[in-house]
């Protein structure tokens, strides 16, 4: 196991998403010039590592998610000597530098993939094709439902391979790899070494649970909710196979052969912590996102059990916990709390439906979002921060048909709006045409960013002392002293609607309901989420103490 002083068992990490934190060449797309410039203004933050989204070459299908070449880069985004000048930058301030590596699929147009279909029978077996079913083979092999909508099969139409259907888990243009194939291992195993040569400090794992699919390919026991990574229900044959461990654990020999240490963060929708925490074990991954944190509603028991549950599981391994409260691919958390608070954990889709018609209240939902993140940077382990939450901006909802990118929007029919909302453009001032997003202010931004954004901008909030930019800041300076070696979470007797508990000589308090409560005799606030705090908690805020002791 990694020594107790290892730098990511207490990190704050900043998600880059590449094509929309800053674009530096003018084109409306953000890129590798862009986010050196504005790298200083990640270290003023006071993050510990950043994670950058995948920026290799893609013909963009799923926003870089279907990878052509794992050791370049996307020519809109720059150069690998740029990559690599960037990292030594990051290195210089004192920010490490985590890497998307995608490894479930490649894109169509990867060199395999087209040997693949140009009859080279050792491509092809490093993917599923099958022969259909039906009497003419034109039904699919298998009832598997893409995530992002539609059958998880597409049928080849000209070649050597006519008639045959491979897999796609994602769109057709992202082919499922087949990871039974032992040149498939040693390839990413490749890559790996490839970056880490390279400075790179470690690498969040996309669809970690998806590498090993079920023998045969059996129909899945669920139908009806094969489209979604989440399973809630029960086991599907195309996640969280056993399988899936022992590549895992060549990765991490390959990791342990360098040093400083190489880490892993693996994005894993399993259906429990438990199954969550075997991917954490000693000779595996490091750390893996919680995302029942990010499910939990906005209720103080509901967080008590997510924490507990979470902080159980990855002790049982030996791990950290890793909290998340947003990212590329879900609502943003202003407008997921600016709405009614269900019962239950969120389910995105299913929450979506019930929450048709219901008018977001975006205050309401930033005063929740502010205090949220009082909790997740008091807890142990590690936090990630999605870029924008740190400016409190919410889900664009309301974009045009016409401008949408993300496949699912297109693969389910146009009925799901899909996740371009929480992928808009950050606005860096509030006095040009794209907010500072792009060098040149006369450019057209790949997806519009709203009329309102300017008093959210980082340089609007920079000149209000009481902003959420300047709340996380204080926090992110706080944190080290306060809470990074605190200790155990040690929950307090605070009421109904209030979740609060102690970590060494400091307390976190947050009232999730209806009425101001008292704060203990003997504490003072060192941080709270909401201006004028003194000696009562009012609703919808959290409050960081120090004890008299």
């Amino acid at each position: 196991m990694a020594p107790e002083s290892s730098w990511w068992q207490t990190a704050v990490v900043y998600q880059v998403y590449i094509r929309s934190f800053a674009d530096g060449d003018g084109d409306g797309i953000g890129d590798i010039k862009g986010l050196a410039v504005r790298l200083p203004y990640l270290a003023a933050l006071g993050v510990d590592a950043i994670w950058i989204n995948p920026w290799y070459p893609s013909p963009m299908a799923d926003a870089g998610y279907d990878v052509a070449d794992y050791r370049d880069i996307e020519p809109a985004y720059g150069t690998l000597d740029e990559a690599q000048a960037l990292i030594a930058e990051a290195h210089g301030l004192g920010i490490r530098v985590i890497l998307d590596i995608v490894p479930n699929h490649t894109s169509d147009r990867h060199a395999w993939f087209r040997a693949a279909l140009e009859g080279d029978p050792a491509a092809a077996e490093r993917y599923h094709f099958r022969p259909g079913r039906g009497a003419h083979g034109d039904l699919p092999p298998n009832d598997w439902q893409s995530v992002f909508g539609g059958p998880a099969w597409t049928r080849v139409a000209t070649g050597p391979l006519k008639g045959q259907w491979y897999l796609h888990l994602f769109a057709p243009g992202q082919p499922d790899l087949n990871w039974d194939n032992g040149e498939v291992r040693d390839e990413f195993e490749d890559i790996l070494a490839f970056w880490f040569d390279r400075g790179v400090d470690g690498f969040r794992i996309d669809v970690a649970h998806g590498l090993i699919k079920a023998p045969g390919l059996p129909d899945g026991a669920q139908a009806d909710t094969a489209q979604t990574m989440l399973q809630v229900e029960g086991a599907h044959p195309a996640w969280d196979q056993d399988g899936v461990h022992e590549i895992y654990r060549g990765w991490r020999r390959v990791a342990d052969r360098y040093s400083p240490e190489r880490i892993f963060i693996a994005e894993a929708w399993v259906p429990s912590n438990e199954r969550l925490a075997r991917y954490l074990r000693p000779d595996e991954l490091h750390t893996a996102f919680q995302f029942d944190f990010l499910r939990s509603p906005w209720r103080a028991d509901a967080l008590r059990s997510v924490i507990d549950d979470a902080i159980g599981s990855a002790a049982s391994v030996g791990a950290p916990p890793t909290w998340v409260l947003s990212n590329h691919d879900v609502t943003r958390t202003v407008t997921r709390f600016s709405r009614s608070q269900p019962e239950h954990l969120i389910e995105t889709d299913w929450e979506r439906a019930r929450w048709a018609g219901e008018e977001p209240d975006h205050a309401l939902g930033r005063r929740r979002a502010r205090a949220a993140a009082l909790i997740q940077l008091a807890l142990p382990g590690t936090a990630y921060v999605y870029q924008g939450e740190e400016l409190a901006l919410e889900e664009i909802e309301d974009l045009p048909a016409e401008v949408r990118q993300d496949p699912t929007w297109a693969q389910s029919g146009f009925t799901d709006v899909g996740r371009d909302g929480c992928r808009i453009p950050l606005p860096w001032n509030d006095d040009d045409r794209t907010y500072g997003f792009a060098a040149d202010p006369a450019a057209v931004t790949w997806l519009p960013q709203p009329g309102h954004w300017a008093q959210h901008s980082v340089e609007a909030q920079d000149r209000d002392p009481d902003s959420t930019l300047n709340l996380y800041r204080a926090a992110l300076k706080l944190r080290p002293a306060l809470w990074r070696d605190a200790g155990e979470v040690k929950w307090l007797d605070a009421g109904a609607g209030v979740a609060a508990f102690e970590r060494g000589g400091a307390q976190c308090w947050v009232n999730t309901g209806t009425e101001s409560v008292d704060l203990p005799a003997g504490t003072s606030v060192a941080l709270a989420s909401w201006p004028g705090v003194d000696t009562v908690l009012p609703p919808d805020t959290a409050v960081w103490l120090r004890t008299a002791g």
